[in-house]
């Protein structure tokens, strides 16, 4: 370790003196190795605005306490349907192996977390590794005095361009929403017509889907018909002053997916979001071959192979990744790197079963990165804005952070506590076809 007459022999050396090499000296010297003393987890689940379904937002937060008194740093490791196990996974694995290892070497800890299980990857180790990560990012940021997004290469934009959601049972009331967010600055809107599902007590259940009633199911062929309708309606109401978006969930055959967005193309979508699941990404260069519209995907994904393939093959447009599920900001930033190599630009999932922090990693390397594309927006609304102080914010269609140092953002775990975790399990019920089938694959 280099003294402090070492310091200043270096300062004499480089032909330093007086105030100059003091401020040399400080600087070799840096700061003081700083350690992780402790890992808590953060369950709540507080109300979103016009969203009932509890199951959808239950948080998983994590506050990473270091040796430096007062200095801690916050991460999100939200899986809503699993938050349970995420909590078990970083209190009985994770911190014990974290306390203790410094606090300053992010990408050393990242790949020890993710090798020490030796198997690898899944939504729940990724998440539980994701509150860590981002928690040590937050840390590096205080310590340094800079906002995140400094530390990444400084800011790129003033804001985050955001899409919104806009649906209704037909065309004319998906068209009328389209219109409230225009008047809100939204220039990007995702567009979906809500009356595609019927009751599963319909009469087509058969005897295995009987007694099944808070399911929903898929009338595919009614959404196939339905969906390029809607948009040939929006851009003969709108014309272009809009950019169109919509989202597939995967949830079609592929055969039938890529022959929608075929008939979808004439009428320039923005991007077809998720046209198959994971396990169908096989399907890829086919739509590829079939159709020019822009193609998003990867909010499922939780496993490098499952993404590196479709960027360095050209095969996908953005992507779409939920940062938690892949591991945090650290693989993030690597994934936006990659993309930028291979002209992919970003569109980071941020739903309501992303806690505000989620978001506000997503906004940070929305600002760094060259190649932003679009970010998905978010309602927090009052309650969910007290328990986490610093919030992004939304104005005329942007997503705007602040410049304090590190994410920007907290959590009061007192006001938390008040909204837990309900005590019904989280597991929702998947929608299921016609015939009954579950909409898997």
């Amino acid at each position: 370790m280099m003294t402090r007459r070492d310091s200043f022999q270096a300062a004499a050396a480089a032909g330093l003196v007086g105030a100059g090499a003091s401020a040399y000296a400080q600087a070799v010297r840096g700061l003081p190795p700083l350690k992780i003393t402790g890992v808590r987890v953060i369950l709540t689940c507080p109300p979103f605005p016009g969203f009932q379904n509890k199951a959808q937002q239950r948080l998983v937060v994590t506050k990473v306490e270091t040796s430096e008194p007062g200095l801690y740093g916050v991460g999100c490791a939200t899986f809503t349907f699993r938050p349970e196990s995420v909590a078990r996974a970083i209190e009985d694995s994770i911190r014990p192996f974290v306390i203790g290892k410094s606090a300053d070497n992010i990408e050393d800890l990242w790949g020890a977390m993710n090798a020490s299980s030796l198997w690898r990857s899944g939504p729940v180790l990724h998440n539980a590794i994701s509150g860590v990560d981002m928690a040590l990012w937050d840390i590096k940021g205080k310590r340094a005095g800079m906002p995140v997004y400094q530390l990444l290469g400084g800011k790129m934009r003033s804001a985050a361009q955001c899409y919104a959601h806009a649906s209704g049972r037909d065309a004319k009331e998906c068209g009328d929403s389209v219109q409230r967010l225009m008047a809100e600055g939204f220039r990007h809107i995702r567009i979906e017509l809500s009356n595609t599902t019927v009751p599963a007590s319909a009469a087509t259940l058969t005897e295995a889907t009987r007694g099944m009633a808070t399911s929903q199911m898929q009338d595919g062929s009614r959404y196939v018909r339905e969906t390029p309708r809607l948009f040939e309606y929006m851009r003969k109401r709108f014309g272009e002053e809009i950019e169109l978006l919509h989202d597939i969930h995967g949830e079609l055959h592929p055969a039938e997916c890529i022959d929608m967005i075929k008939r979808i193309e004439p009428f320039r979508p923005y991007f077809i979001e998720d046209p198959f699941y994971p396990e169908e990404i096989g399907f890829m260069p086919r739509l590829r071959q079939a159709t020019t519209a822009p193609i998003a995907i990867g909010e499922k994904f939780v496993n490098k192979h499952e993404y590196v393939g479709l960027i360095k093959d050209r095969l996908i447009d953005f992507i779409r990744v939920h940062q938690s599920y892949i591991g945090g900001i650290t693989r993030a930033r690597r994934l936006a790197v990659l993309c930028e190599w291979h002209g992919v630009r970003s569109a980071w999932h941020g739903p309501r079963d992303t806690s505000p922090i989620g978001h506000a990693a997503n906004l940070h390397l929305d600002l760094a990165i060259p190649n932003f594309g679009i970010q998905e927006r978010i309602v927090f609304g009052e309650t969910v804005e007290e328990i986490f102080p610093g919030s992004p914010q939304i104005r005329k269609g942007m997503m705007f952070g602040n410049d304090k140092p590190g994410l920007g953002i907290d959590v009061n775990e007192k006001l938390a506590a008040k909204f837990p975790l309900p005590d019904e399990p989280g597991n929702f019920e998947p929608k299921r076809r016609r015939e009954g089938g579950v909409v898997a694959n």
